[in-house]
């Protein structure tokens, strides 16, 4: 349950994993793509099994969920395809959830399994955020948005992603508004950031976002988990693996990244922020399903509070 803000104006940790979170990497690379992407051609790809790309050389540190221009696209087209792309495999059932860990932060799904939370940020680009909905609708795979509600991406997709958060197929989780980094700003700003988020997620989709938040570019300490546990949000959210995404980077090294990443109850990071990577969907539905892995929500996995 969401609770006020006693500030006027993150993080409970859950996991002795945290630090086996993955360094994020990032680049601005040049990429000659063609942005006027056809609908139809990427679906019909989508369909017909794909080898996993070769990786490029590119290495460092990434700071996660950097905040970028939009690079929304307003030539991709929104014709539906023919063929879907392949079904990946159906989540566990309810019954197999469990009660949140508690004493760390939330970097990876407990025990052994074949899950993999596929987790996406931000939102820069409305295009992204309607390909990567239609990928989830197309395919089955399920995941969870971590929203910087600012963008009007949220606004511009609300009828496409409305009835997938319905279902359940794709949770949001809460990102922030504006995706500064929290432990540099006052308590009423943390609580400000968290609060005006959580209202637009529950006015726009229906559904509280807690107790899940992502602090923007990983960065939390003791203050901002203070006031976002006020806030409801007790389980801050990091990653193990990344694809490496939130700046410009080529369709080879997303794929490369998913090759390394995409692993038995690994937690990955994506953004919704740059067109590549709604070229190499196919080339994530292939890496998934050939590893037998199911795609989870948050939800899935953990009992709701």
């Amino acid at each position: 349950m969401f609770r006020g803000n006693r500030y006027g104006g993150t993080r409970r940790t859950l996991s002795a994993t945290r630090g086996a979170r993955a360094a994020h990497h990032q680049r601005f690379i040049a990429h000659p793509y063609n942005a006027a992407v056809d609908r139809r051609q990427f679906l019909t790809l989508a369909a017909a099994t794909v080898a996993g790309a070769a990786g490029c050389s590119i290495s460092s540190a990434e700071t996660p969920g950097t905040a970028v221009p939009d690079p929304t696209d307003p030539g991709i087209p929104s014709t539906p395809a023919a063929s879907p792309p392949p079904a990946v495999l159906p989540p566990p059932p309810p019954a197999s959830r469990i009660p949140l860990p508690g004493g760390g932060t939330l970097t990876a799904l407990p025990g052994t399994g074949d899950l993999l939370a596929l987790t996406v940020d931000d939102g820069v680009s409305s295009d992204v955020v309607r390909l990567y909905t239609q990928f989830a609708k197309d395919t089955g795979v399920r995941l969870t948005y971590f929203v910087n509600g600012q963008y009007d991406s949220w606004t511009d997709n609300a009828v496409l992603l409305r009835p997938l958060v319905e279902s359940g197929q794709i949770q949001l989780g809460n990102h922030t508004w504006s995706h500064p980094d929290l432990t540099t700003v006052s308590k009423s700003r943390i609580a400000d950031e968290l609060t005006r988020n959580h209202k637009f997620l529950k006015t726009t989709y229906g559904v509280d976002a807690a107790p899940y938040f992502r602090p923007p570019y990983g960065k939390h300490n003791a203050a901002v988990d203070s006031v976002a546990a006020d806030l409801g949000y007790t389980v801050p959210t990091l990653w193990y693996g990344s694809l490496s995404d939130s700046s410009l980077i080529t369709e080879d090294y997303i794929v490369k990244m998913a090759n390394q990443y995409f692993t038995p109850q690994a937690i990955v990071i994506g953004h919704l922020n740059y067109l590549p990577v709604i070229h190499v969907y196919p080339q994530l539905v292939e890496i998934i399903r050939n590893r037998n892995l199911r795609t989870v929500t948050l939800n899935d996995v953990f009992i709701k509070p």
